[in-house]
């Protein structure tokens, strides 16, 4: 797999589409940070390691509104073959900032509005709304 993070988003994507409560990820650092981020912000209920086969993975809680899911979209921005920096001046704001913007910063995963705060830039991983 070239891009681990696509992956991630996409069975989320996925499994929302689907309608389905949970939702299983291969387990890494950086998406165990991501899962984090998506349940400060309110997007997912909760987010567990799994290790009872033999390879560790993540248990997402999907979060809905009704039947319609929280999240509504995801994009990935910056990906292996185009990576996208941005300083703190060029974070960009999602939908007016109905949404998020993830980064990856020398401080860790954070949202945008984080980032600014903390006058950090880095790469620039995803959008959500």
């Amino acid at each position: 797999m070239t891009d681990p993070i696509s992956d991630y988003l996409t069975r989320i994507r996925n499994a929302a589409a689907a309608g389905h409560q949970e939702v299983f990820v291969p387990f890494s650092k950086m998406k165990s940070e991501l899962s984090r981020v998506l349940q400060e912000e309110g997007y997912i209920w909760s987010y567990e390691v799994d290790t009872s086969d033999s390879h560790p993975r993540l248990k997402l809680k999907l979060k809905y509104q009704g039947k319609t899911p929280v999240i509504r979209h995801l994009a990935r921005v910056s990906r292996p073959g185009l990576r996208k920096y941005v300083s703190t001046d060029e974070i960009p704001r999602v939908l007016g900032g109905l949404g998020i913007s993830i980064l990856s910063t020398s401080r860790g995963i954070m949202t945008g509005a984080r980032a600014r705060k903390a006058k950090v830039g880095g790469e620039l991983l995803a959008q959500i709304w």
